[in-house]
């Protein structure tokens, strides 16, 4: 699908201008006013004058030839208007036109039929029910709501679902000084889609981040793709995702399909992709706008400067929420600081310079200049703004801001400017910075503080990705099960623990001993052997959580104990049981003890597919709800970073006086875990094991549970 093409037409027509259409009208002020160099023509059925201008009866009768049609005609008319412009050679169109499938199945069937037409002849198409687009790299703006001067040229491209917020984002970046590359309203995506113009803009040299606003990920595996291209080739995806939903993921049976919500997918999704996912408008476009301008930062260590003790403890707040440091100044830096700083100003790591610069002008930027050649800072966060007023005599202003500018380009580490609050920058403040130099500021230290965070991480995800990318494929997957087939041909329901474990064993998985029984006997027999203390458990295909129905004993000592104990679980399950009739019979397990129990578990998300959740299990597991999450495949490395992400991390690491885990060695009972139920097939719904021990460097599942969809 060229979408250059559409994007970057030489010659547009508007099919259906008309004087009594606000969108007619404001297409053709657009592309009159933002520097279309092309003919614009205007096709109305009437002829005639249109907006002053003489109008053409249909596309046909425009004399030259046309690179894009602009459609607003009405929905019964679309698809003729396509079927005329092929004919013509007319590959590129946008359709403004609403009324297809999001008002119901009438409008849905014609715009299927629309949908046919378009790939039958290989035409590429935005919308419809979209506004256009705002190519402002190249001055092409046919988007059918009025854009107010100035249009800012820059790097940030925007890809919105969403045809209403389309000028509310472009008038946001140009009150925070955010120029854009190119912004499109996708409509309804019939066919040209999101992941299409993100794979235009990936490979767009105008544009160097890319800002999208989601209702919905239509395609995972292609979102994927691209996002991992957009990702090794350095250009930062900023995404807002709409409608988080609460519904938990779709099985029942297992718990983590109450742990793995479709949002939570969403996430662990996006952060495996090196898309960093925002909660608001503002931070979509201040962290995109900050992102054109810094690529990659160096590290987490933030060196601050001030003029505000207030604003240092703000600042210090968010840079711990959002993982970054604050290092202390080395003593050469605390050295020439108190050089520079006055006597009453305090030299730590935030620096408040102090309200001095009302004095002393040039305190702030020899601030900045000391603190910039520390050897412990990564980067600096350098709180100032553009001026909002003009002075009578403005060239100490520009004065000022031109030194500062020179210390920001020289300095060995990147500079981030941010204001303290979210305003918008003045026709003055911008008049300062183009004149100077003076680099971009992100806006307010909210704001501020959440798009330097996410810079980091990008730069630690991007850094990461092309070491991955350098050393190669990743290896096959080293433990899938070696025939499947006798496992799962038939496989239905929800299988009994010990069916669970055996397959679970047979991938190389360590699960606790246990041995079935169906009689209060075989029970006591089995308990000998194993040894006392033990575990009794009701086991019958079908049955899923045990523990909640009374059936599972611990800690049995004696025969006559694993006798009631077996009664007692039969009986348990045998009321429980809700469809016909099953065996109901029990299983012998060695008690353990000690150790942190966790849970491992496989669900099938509709869009995303296998996910994977680690956490604390036990029982506790659904009150804590303590999960990291992670779309497979992943490898020991993933899982690693997924377990340091919990809450109950520290557990791990031996709390308390406590034995720590081996977490090499329980990533690789993971890892086992996510490569067999990648070996499984389709027809998996989930896999489980709740409570997996983990003591030291043993690691050994006590409970299976595996769930097969149909």
């Amino acid at each position: 699908m060229p979408v250059a093409d559409l994007f970057n037409p030489r010659s547009v027509a508007l099919v259906g201008a008309t004087d009594k259409s606000g969108w007619s009208i404001s297409t053709l002020a657009n592309l009159h006013m933002h520097g279309f160099a092309g003919p614009v023509h205007l096709v109305n059925p009437r002829g005639g004058v249109v907006h002053g201008e003489r109008a053409h009866t249909s596309l046909s009768a425009i004399p030259e030839p046309v690179d894009l049609a602009y459609v607003m005609v009405p929905t019964t008319a679309v698809l003729p208007v396509l079927e005329e412009g092929a004919k013509l050679g007319i590959r590129s169109y946008v359709i403004l036109t609403a009324g297809f499938g999001e008002v119901g199945p009438e409008g849905a069937a014609m715009e299927a039929e629309i949908a046919d037409f378009i790939r039958e002849n290989g035409l590429t198409v935005l919308g419809p029910n979209g506004n256009g687009f705002i190519n402002a790299a190249a001055g092409i703006t046919p988007y059918g709501l009025p854009i107010p001067p100035p249009l800012l040229r820059g790097s940030v491209g925007v890809v919105l679902q969403s045809g209403a917020l389309a000028s509310s984002v472009l008038a946001f970046a140009q009150a925070r000084n955010i120029g854009i590359s190119l912004l499109t309203s996708m409509g309804n995506e019939t066919t040209l889609t999101v992941t299409d113009v993100m794979d235009y803009l990936v490979d767009d040299p105008a544009t160097t981040s890319i800002a999208l606003f989601l209702e919905s990920v239509r395609n995972p595996a292609e979102f994927a793709r691209v996002a991992r291209r957009a990702l090794l080739a350095g250009k930062p995806v900023v995404a807002l995702k709409i409608g988080r939903s609460t519904i938990a993921s779709h099985t029942a049976q297992a718990h983590t399909g109450a742990l793995v919500g479709d949002d939570r997918v969403i996430d662990a999704a996006f952060r495996q992709l090196g898309v960093l996912r925002v909660r608001s408008l503002e931070d979509l476009i201040i962290t995109a706008g900050l992102l054109a301008e810094t690529g990659p930062l160096p590290g987490r260590r933030i060196g601050v400067v001030t003029p505000s003790g207030g604003a240092s403890e703000i600042i210090a707040d968010r840079a711990e929420d959002e993982g970054l440091e604050l290092p202390s100044f080395a003593p050469d830096t605390v050295a020439k600081l108190e050089q520079i700083v006055p006597a009453f100003a305090t030299v730590q790591n935030p620096l408040d310079v102090t309200g001095y610069i009302l004095i002393d002008r040039t305190l702030l930027g020899r601030a900045l200049e000391a603190v910039s050649a520390d050897p412990g800072i990564d980067a600096i966060m350098l709180l100032s703004e553009p001026p909002r007023t003009a002075p009578r005599d403005p060239a100490a202003t520009l004065a000022l801001y031109a030194a500062n500018a020179k210390r920001i380009t020289e300095a060995p580490v990147p500079v981030i400017v941010v204001s303290n609050v979210l305003t918008d920058v003045t026709e003055f403040g911008r008049a300062v910075q183009e004149e100077t130099g003076f680099p971009h500021v992100a806006g307010g230290i909210e704001h501020g503080l959440h798009a330097i965070g996410a810079a980091v991480r990008w730069s630690e995800y991007h850094r990461a990705a092309l070491a991955g990318e350098a050393a190669g494929p990743p290896p096959a997957a080293r433990h899938v099960v070696g025939d499947v087939a006798r496992h799962v041909e038939g496989a239905t329901g929800v299988w009994a623990e010990h069916r669970a474990a055996t397959l679970l064993a047979d991938a190389g998985i360590p699960m606790v001993p246990s041995e079935p029984v169906h009689d209060e006997d075989s029970a006591v027999a089995a308990a000998d052997r194993i040894g006392y203390p033990v575990v009794l458990k009701a086991s019958a295909e079908g049955l899923g959580h045990k523990s909640d129905i009374g059936g599972v004993r611990l800690g049995l000592t004696t025969p006559d104990q694993v006798r009631r104990a077996y009664r007692e679980v039969v009986a348990a399950a045998t009321a429980a049981s809700t469809g016909p009739p099953v065996r109901v019979g029990a299983l012998v397990q060695p008690q353990r003890s000690g150790g942190v129990e966790m849970l491992v578990g496989v669900v099938r998300d509709p869009g995303w597919g296998l996910t994977l959740a680690v956490g604390l299990g036990g029982v506790w597991v659904e009150v804590l709800r303590d999960t990291a999450l992670r779309v497979l495949p992943v490898g020991a490395d993933e899982v690693r970073r997924a377990l340091t992400e919990l809450r109950g991390a520290r557990l791990l690491q031996g709390a308390r006086g406590t034995e720590p885990a081996d977490l090499d060695a329980v990533a690789d009972v993971v890892v086992r875990v996510a490569d067999l139920a990648q070996s499984l097939g389709e027809r998996l719904e989930s896999l489980e094991m709740n409570p997996l021990l983990v003591a030291g460097s043993r690691v050994e599942a006590l409970d299976a549970l595996i769930t097969w969809r149909g």
